[in-house]
């Protein structure tokens, strides 16, 4: 996958970020943290390489600190992985359903006031 283009050997302090510069050089940076301030950081060379880079190759430091480099992916080719067909979904028939009537409750007739006549 990768292979060494330079055996520097850096020694990785947590919290910096470590890169291959546009020099080719091994920088590093602070990293961000909650509660900096956002803007340019400094970044300041670590160890002087002057790696020549190759276009469509990724330029990282490992995990021993030596510079490295791997092809990186561009495109896909043809005639790869094809994508599933999509399988036809049948669709369930919802069967209706029968409005039950409401049946009224019959209710007697309410008394009328007033009716009786005293004496």
């Amino acid at each position: 996958m990768a292979e060494v283009v330079s055996k520097v050997g850096v020694k990785k302090e947590s919290g910096f970020l470590y890169f291959v510069d546009k020099n080719g050089n091994v920088a590093r940076a602070k990293m961000s943290r909650a509660g900096r301030k956002r803007g340019k950081v400094r970044t300041e060379v670590v160890a002087k390489t002057g790696v020549k880079k190759v276009r469509g190759f990724l330029y990282f430091i490992d995990k021993k600190g030596n510079v490295a480099r791997a092809k990186m992916a561009r495109g896909r080719k043809k005639g790869g992985k094809k994508k599933a067909a999509k399988k036809k979904v049948a669709k369930k028939k919802v069967a209706k359903r029968k409005v039950a009537k409401k049946k009224v409750a019959k209710r007697k007739p309410a008394k009328k006031k007033g009716s009786k006549k005293r004496k």
